[in-house]
């Protein structure tokens, strides 16, 4: 666990550190005596006599929560018997020999939300998604996952349903969205919201656009709601991701992981967590101030998915795949002298990194600040790829709010969360996956176990599916990379089925042009476009399921043997 401390004033009378005490009144204070020992946690007066986290309405810890591995205890029993179904194997009793496989997406709009219903299609029937424990998602991919953990038993039920519904809704026309009376309504919404004590924002507003766009009526659904889906182990885990950013620093220079489970919400470098319900609650030194109703998970698929957080200097760098240099800004300088920034220098750097708009919800973390030996914690390392990261007085400014985008402005994965080495996940399956070596490329610097990558982004001619693996290193996962291509798909229309001429069209897909119907921007697809971009999603999973399988196998050789 990190070592936080308490922020504390001093007095100006005496000099002496004072401290809000728990034990005493609101606003009144006490001065600690010299020589008196203090918590560096929790700033107890009585170290002996201190409870730290148990008294604290949020948790510190890079462990999972108990809920989360009693999850596992029941998932792994249910991957156990899909596992013997599929490869017809005797395998031990002992969960421990079960290996965790993950699926990670990418962002995407309708695009990727479609391509994860494809995907999930293809192991649905292979008799693969009762072996997968976590699905990850961000951006348009948290579309297809808050829809389906509406039910509770999804997974073990047909998908034609709910691929039927999700194409109901992303062929409908939009235009009543700017209606007059659906201007009224996220009004309504939007002054209820601030009531509660939520400080509104544009993607708060965006928020309700997407629940218009994906629903026929209001969308009650909380994410805490979903844990209704986890009881008994029945599906997997969702994780949905984000990252939090500040003010005049590009997402390059200052980027927080934040993982969201129907759990939990937490930041991954700092180990700290609070209940899902609490997310957007007012706390201060790790006690709840104020309890504010828990949002309704439209505006968490605003912030999740959020097109309006980016920036000039993000613009820049998906059009030059690089990122401009910046005005140099003092914690950029090694030395102890520098000239600071003049007047057009700090507007240059604004006008590039200003977002039109961000995420605002109440800092959790506020009243605490790193204690000066965090750099020695070996989970915060992980994490730890900020300018800010050696100056801990900066990095942890307990600002009143938290900034929160899409983590699509990163590096459009959703794999921080499940690269958590107490989550031990043993195989990866990367779905509609496209920068891989920028994703590559961060693993390496974070020296976070990863497979080495033997193609690029500029790879024309990719193929369905890829493994990767490192043998040399059992912490490594086994990586399928399944990244969304129209290779054998143009041919072919089931596995091992040519399409005769009149089927030939079906198979043409325009998934890259500036013409393509799949823009990353486009928000209503033709019942044609939806199907076809949903087959080809499923077929190359299916196409693929030789390789898919021989990974899970060696997948099971190696937990096997690291068990001995």
């Amino acid at each position: 666990m990190l070592f936080f401390q308490r922020t504390c004033k001093f007095s100006t009378e005496t000099g002496s550190p004072v401290v809000m005490l728990n034990s005493l009144p609101m606003g009144k204070k006490m001065t600690i005596a010299e020589g008196v020992l203090i918590c560096k946690i929790c700033t107890c007066v009585y170290p002996s006599n201190c409870s730290c986290n148990q008294d604290l309405d949020m948790r510190f810890g890079f462990d999972l929560c108990s809920e989360e591995k009693d999850f596992l205890w029941k998932r792994k029993r249910h991957v156990a018997n899909a596992l013997k179904n599929v490869f017809h194997l005797v395998l031990s009793s002992c969960v421990q020999q079960v290996p965790v496989v993950a699926i990670i997406t990418t962002g995407g709009g309708l695009k990727s939300m479609t391509g994860l219903y494809g995907g999930l299609l293809g192991l649905k029937k292979l008799n693969l998604l009762d072996c997968i424990t976590y699905i990850s998602g961000l951006s348009g991919t948290t579309w297809t996952m808050a829809n389906l953990y509406r039910d509770a038993y999804w997974s073990q039920k047909d998908l034609d349903w709910h691929i039927c519904e999700a194409q109901k809704q992303a062929t409908k026309c939009k235009m009543g969205c700017f209606s007059v009376d659906r201007m009224k309504y996220y009004n309504k919404q939007l002054c209820q919201r601030k009531e509660e004590g939520y400080r509104t924002s544009f993607i708060d507003l965006w928020g309700l656009i997407i629940e218009y766009l994906l629903n026929d009526g209001k969308d009650p659904h909380k994410l805490s709601e979903q844990r209704e889906a986890l009881c008994e182990g029945q599906n997997p885990l969702p994780i949905y991701v984000s990252v939090c950013v500040r003010n005049n620093y590009s997402t390059h220079d200052f980027k927080e992981w934040v993982e969201f489970t129907p759990y939990e919400v937490g930041l991954l470098k700092y180990g700290a967590f609070i209940r899902t319900e609490n997310f957007g609650s007012e706390f201060f030194m790790g006690r709840m101030l104020k309890k504010l109703p828990e949002s309704r998970i439209c505006y968490l698929q605003g912030m999740w998915s959020s097109i309006f957080s980016v920036n000039l200097l993000q613009i820049w760098g998906l059009s030059h795949n690089e990122d401009p240099i910046l005005p140099t800004r003092p914690h950029e300088l090694r030395t102890r002298t520098y000239t600071p920034p003049g007047p057009l220098s700090n507007a240059l750097r604004g006008a590039l990194t200003d977002r039109f708009s961000v995420a605002q919800h109440h800092n959790f973390l506020k009243g605490y600040q790193l204690h000066n030996n965090y750099l020695e914690n070996e989970h915060f390392c992980r994490w730890k790829d900020t300018v800010l990261d050696t100056r801990p007085n900066k990095l942890m400014q307990n600002p009143d709010h938290l900034g929160m985008i899409d983590a699509g402005f990163f590096i459009n994965t959703s794999s921080a969360p499940l690269l958590r080495p107490q989550r031990e996940v043993d195989v990866i399956i990367y779905l509609i996956f496209w920068f891989l070596r920028v994703a590559c490329k961060y693993y390496s610097e974070q020296k976070i176990p990863f497979p080495k990558a033997s193609l690029s982004d500029e790879d024309k001619n990719l193929k369905e599916c890829y493994v990767f693996q490192d043998s040399d290193s059992p912490r490594c996962p086994i990586v399928i990379f399944l990244p969304l291509v129209n290779d054998t798909f143009r041919e072919y229309k089931a596995p091992g089925v040519k399409r005769c001429c009149s089927e030939m069209e079906g198979g043409q897909l325009d998934l890259t042009s500036r013409c393509s119907p799949y823009c990353m921007f486009s928000v209503r697809y033709s019942d044609e476009n939806y199907r076809r971009l949903l087959n080809l999603s499923e077929y190359n999973v299916l196409n693929n399921s030789q390789i898919i399988m021989q990974a899970l196998h060696i997948a099971m050789q190696r937990k096997r043997q690291n068990m001995c």
